[in-house]
């Protein structure tokens, strides 16, 4: 079956021109900026659910949210959660490319079916688990359903958008003060004093620029928690008393690790899993996967052995440069 019979649209740069529902800056990062590789594996899991609709005697293309959803519950009989969430950014993102009016993937029935199996099978993978970008949505998505104050959403949203785009380890996270803090019409700049991997303390700076998605953009946050709590000076995140003043002091990187794991356990995850290196975990992981180049990913890690960088790296493409889908996928 070719390409156009299965409405494959991820390689078709006309398609993608044509698109109204990709910005000028997608459309730009799908044709130049996104791997082989990774065009490969989308194509890979775009055909499982083309094959599965067959076989269901279901519409692919244009397929309704319905459809989705029985798909990803029947994927999720034997696929581990991050496995779903790959195919549904892959069968998403295709549908965008496509220029489709109504994107399937984007109805609140899927997101709401996706959460379900989540909480079914709980925890992505063993050992201390990365924080992705789809995990930070749903802990957007279920933050005012809490009951938590103003104040302390605001301070939790831009702790947790802060460590993450910034990848910065607890205690440096700890540490920011308005003082470090450099605004600028491309976004913010974070000197950090010391960390472990920068022994004579010479420091280093992170920038953090603004991003098209305001609920995603870390700066945004930032300046909406300083402008709602008044801080002028001295550490940026702080603790609260029993009465939910703000302290003078900071927060320590053990309160930055139950602020996460608080998160992650109110969208079904095992808080176990989860601490305040998976922010800085999951950003690496994220870069690999969209194709950040090893180098400047170690920039915003200041990481300085690739080594560690590389096993983020694998550990994102772990399934896209399985030699198994190389074997089979050219049979």
């Amino acid at each position: 079956m070719t390409d156009a019979s299965k409405h494959f649209y991820l390689r078709d740069h006309n398609s993608l021109a044509a698109s109204s529902k990709l910005t000028a800056k997608a459309k730009q990062s799908i044709l130049l900026s996104k791997a082989e590789n990774t065009i490969d594996a989308y194509e890979s899991d775009w055909n499982d659910f083309v094959d599965w609709c067959n076989f269901h005697h279901v519409t692919a293309f244009p397929a309704i949210p319905e459809t989705i959803v029985n798909y990803i519950n029947d994927l999720a009989d034997y696929a581990k959660a991050n496995t779903i969430s790959r195919r549904i950014s892959a069968i998403s993102e295709n549908f965008n490319a496509s220029g489709i009016a109504e994107n399937p993937c984007a109805s609140i029935l899927v997101k709401q079916a996706l959460r379900g199996i989540r909480r079914l099978k709980g925890t992505y993978q063993q050992g201390k688990t990365p924080i992705l970008l789809e995990d930070l949505e749903d802990i957007f998505e279920e933050m005012p359903k809490l009951g938590l104050s103003e104040i302390q959403l605001l301070r939790d949203k831009a702790i947790l958008l802060i460590g993450f785009m910034g990848a910065f380890r607890r205690s440096e996270l700890s540490k920011i003060t308005v003082e470090t803090l450099h605004f600028s019409p491309q976004g913010v700049e974070i000197f950090v004093k010391a960390s472990k991997a920068d022994q004579e303390g010479q420091g280093a700076v992170v920038a953090i620029p603004y991003v098209e998605n305001s609920e995603f953009c870390a700066v945004r946050a930032l300046k909406a928690w300083l402008r709602y709590s008044g801080i002028k000076e001295g550490p940026i995140f702080r603790g609260f008393t029993k009465t939910m003043t703000l302290r003078k002091t900071a927060i320590s990187d053990k309160s930055i690790a139950e602020i996460v794991k608080k998160y992650v356990a109110a969208i079904g995850l095992n808080p176990d899993m989860y601490g305040a290196h998976s922010l800085r975990h999951g950003f690496a992981t994220t870069a690999a996967a969209f194709g950040v180049e090893e180098r400047n990913i170690m920039r915003q890690t200041r990481h300085h052995s690739v080594a560690m960088v590389r096993r983020y790296i694998n550990e994102a493409n772990k399934f896209v440069d399985n030699p198994i889908s190389s074997i089979f996928n050219k049979r």
